[in-house]
């Protein structure tokens, strides 16, 4: 058998190549964000190499043998599915001193405990900092920490007017003008030109409509006070706003089943079960993870799910199936300080709920005027499969949970349900 001059090499030096795994039937492409190690470090067998970015989730490549890596993708290109990432020259020996391999998954264990033990490094005392004894003075007397000041003498020295200038424009960084007009171009990621595409797709292939209503949270939040510590201590989690959301939706999601349903051609889709998506703010841009047969779920269960998939979020280790789905959306604003928006639907769904700041608010209670606790609520809804009435039956459905917790154990008031009203 006769081999070519790059085959005999390859075979001499035992290469391995790690090529861009498939990550999903719809996705053709990713990015390579980042380099974990540099060429010609070595490597131990499963220790992470690199991030690459689809439209839809960021993951990482491996280490398939151990050895010396040779990159042959830059950071920011763009690769196809099966192109050649790096190889790995297994012949290599280890160098003296390296650390013994770890499991990648013992590093991913081990890599939550580590910043509960950082602490914020205290900034340097003025009396460190190069500065010229009267800047240092003035530093002093003013309690302007040296970060806030850009020295303009030799090697960054820090000169008097350099102070003067910091005080006197504190909002601005040392040195910079003060009507600065740079400009910077940065890449757009695959998961931004994703979430682009998909909005203003949502806007054009839809009949978009909002409906608004308001929540008294009174009710949820005294049982937050009274059993959060317990809920804690039976649960191992906390007990927050979205659990009460998500077991309203889907309770009122299978009394109104076209706001959980979507169009298909010139079929309508219905579910019977509620796969709730959570729209979370990751480090790039907005996903949605999906909270699978939510109405089976109990509140508790809620709760480590909306952790588990908020943390892979803000981690960018959510993977494709986990945000591939979904049969309604909820979106929450308030975590921002919004009083009040109309959410964009996630398509191919017909509807999302939009949460937003819990406000205090004088309102007419039996009479009275009392101080109670109020949140919007939005659901945008596309007009072409769902009517008014739905829509309007659907968000004054989940209203009346809100406000009646008790109700979402039996669907109805208690009292009726025990006289068989």
């Amino acid at each position: 058998m006769v081999f070519s001059q790059p085959e005999q090499i390859k075979l001499i030096l035992k290469m391995t190549d790690i090529k861009v795994p498939a990550v999903g039937e719809s996705i053709s492409e990713v990015t390579l964000v980042k380099w974990l190690k540099k060429d010609g470090d070595y490597v131990n067998r499963d220790e992470l190499l690199c991030e690459l970015e689809s439209e839809k989730a960021t993951f990482e490549l491996n280490a398939e043998q151990a050895g010396i890596l040779h990159i042959k993708a830059q950071e920011g290109a763009t690769l196809a599915i099966g192109d050649l990432a790096c190889t790995i020259d297994e012949t290599a020996e280890k160098p003296a001193g390296s650390a013994p391999a770890t499991p990648a998954k013992a590093e991913k264990a081990a890599a939550p405990a580590a910043p509960k033990e950082e602490k914020p490094a205290a900034a340097a005392p003025a009396a460190d900092v190069k500065a010229t004894p009267v800047a240092h003075a003035i530093m002093a007397d003013k309690q302007v920490k040296a970060g806030e000041v850009k020295g303009s003498g030799s090697k960054g020295r820090i000169m008097k007017q350099d102070v003067l200038d910091a005080i006197a424009h504190p909002g601005r960084k040392g040195g910079d003008a003060a009507f600065g007009r740079e400009e910077r171009r940065d890449k757009m990621s695959n998961l931004r030109k994703t979430v682009s595409r998909r909005l203003v797709e949502a806007k054009n292939s839809t009949a978009m409509l909002t409906t608004f209503n308001e929540v008294d949270m009174t009710r949820i939040m005294d049982i937050r006070k009274q059993y959060k510590d317990t809920f804690k201590e039976a649960h191992g989690v906390n007990l927050g706003f979205m659990s009460f959301f998500a077991k309203a939706c889907s309770t009122a999601l299978q009394e109104w089943p076209a706001v959980n349903a979507y169009i298909d051609g010139d079929s309508i889709i219905y579910h019977d079960y509620c796969d709730i998506s959570i729209a979370v703010s990751a480090p790039k841009g907005l996903v949605v993870p999906i909270i699978r047969n939510a109405e089976s779920l109990s509140m508790a269960d809620l709760e480590r799910k909306v952790v588990e998939l908020a943390k892979k979020a803000r981690d960018n280790k959510l993977t494709p199936d986990e945000m591939t789905g979904g049969t309604f959306t909820i979106t929450n604003g308030g975590v921002f300080g919004s009083l009040m928006s109309t959410p964009i639907i996630n398509i191919p769904q017909s509807a999302i709920l939009g949460m937003h700041k819990i406000q205090d608010r004088p309102m007419a209670i039996n009479g009275k005027v009392e101080i109670r606790p109020m949140m919007y609520v939005a659901l945008s809804y596309d007009h072409r499969i769902i009517d008014g009435r739905e829509s309007v039956g659907f968000l004054v459905r989940v209203k009346e949970l809100l406000e009646n917790p008790e109700y979402m154990l039996f669907g109805h008031d208690p009292v009726k349900t025990l006289l068989e009203l």
